[in-house]
C-alpha cells in the first residue's frame, strides 16, 4: 500500500507550477553563500566516512558527495574511501547531478530530493522527460586531471555541472534560517543508500531545515524524505532497494531519519 502524501499531488503539481514562472515578482537567488556553512574539505569528508560506520542499508560500499551552491556552481567534492579508486568512479558525476536536482527542483519554499521525481519521470507521468533536460557539462566533468577528483584541485569545483538525476540521492540544502542555498548529492550505491547517506550527511551540516516537501513527516507541510512503494509507482513515489547482510533495513532507516 502507498503511503498517504502530506500534499495532495494537486497542490504539489500547482506548486511545481509556480516555480516554472516567469513573473518578474519571483524572489531573486538567494545571496547567501553555502561555503559559508560549510566545513572544510578533511572534515566534511571525516563527516561522510563516520556515517558510513552506521547501518545505512545497502551493499555498503563507499561514496561519493558533491556540494554545489544555488546558482549551480560546485563548491566541494569528497569521497570516503582511502583512495579515489575505493568507489564507482561513475559515481563522482552522479552525485554531481544529484546535487543539482535537489537545487534545480527545490524552492524557497518546497523541497523536492531526486528520490520524489523517480514516479512523475516514467512514461506517462506528469514529468516524463525532465531526466532529458538542463544535461551535464562535459567538458566539467571530466575536465582537469584525473588525479585530481575528490579533492581540493577537482575541476569541477568551482563550475556549473548541470545534469537531472531522477533517483535517491539528491536533496536540496536548508540553512537553520530557512533560505536554500545549493544541493547535496551522494552516490556510491544502491539509489536507496544513496538517499540515506545525503540525509545523514545534510542534517549533520544542520542544512536540513526544509519548509515543505511531498512526503509525510515534521513539519506538518511534510518534508523531502524518500517516499517507498511496492507494486503501481505514481505520484512521487520510489521503488524499494535491496540490502545485504549487516547493512540493516534501508526501509526502516529511512522511515527514522531526523
Amino acid at each position: 500500500m502507498r503511503l498517504r502524501y502530506a500534499f495532495s499531488l494537486a497542490a504539489a503539481s500547482a506548486l511545481l507550477v509556480v516555480g516554472c514562472s516567469d513573473s518578474p515578482t519571483e524572489p531573486s537567488v538567494q545571496a547567501t553563500n553555502v561555503a559559508h556553512f560549510l566545513p572544510s574539505h578533511s572534515s566534511l569528508r571525516a563527516k561522510l566516512r563516520e556515517i558510513l560506520t552506521e547501518q545505512n542499508g545497502g551493499l555498503g560500499f563507499e561514496m561519493w558527495a558533491t556540494i554545489l551552491d544555488r546558482n549551480g556552481v560546485v563548491v566541494d567534492v569528497v569521497y570516503s574511501g582511502e583512495h579515489r579508486g575505493d568507489q564507482w568512479p561513475g559515481s563522482r558525476v552522479i552525485s554531481a547531478q544529484k546535487a543539482n536536482t535537489g537545487n534545480a527542483f527545490s524552492l524557497p519554499g518546497f523541497a523536492l530530493s531526486s528520490a520524489n521525481l523517480y514516479a512523475p519521470v516514467q512514461p506517462g507521468g506528469s514529468l516524463f522527460g525532465l531526466q532529458e533536460s538542463n544535461p551535464v557539462n562535459t567538458d566539467v566533468a571530466y575536465g582537469g586531471k584525473a588525479a585530481d577528483f575528490g579533492s581540493l584541485k577537482d575541476f569541477m569545483i568551482g563550475k556549473r555541472i548541470g545534469g537531472i538525476n531522477v533517483f535517491g540521492g539528491g536533496l536540496g540544502l536548508y540553512t537553520p534560517g530557512g533560505k536554500l542555498v545549493g544541493g547535496i548529492g551522494l552516490s556510491g550505491d544502491t539509489a536507496c543508500t544513496d538517499h540515506i547517506i545525503a540525509w545523514k550527511l545534510r542534517h549533520s551540516l544542520n542544512l536540513d531545515n526544509v519548509p515543505a516537501g511531498v512526503a509525510p513527516g515534521p513539519p506538518t507541510t511534510g518534508t523531502d524524505n524518500i517516499i517507498y512503494a511496492v507494486g503501481t509507482i505514481d505520484g512521487f513515489e520510489h521503488p524499494e532497494c535491496f540490502d545485504t547482510p549487516g547493512q540493516g533495513n534501508h526501509v526502516a532507516i529511512a522511515e527514522a531519519l531526523p
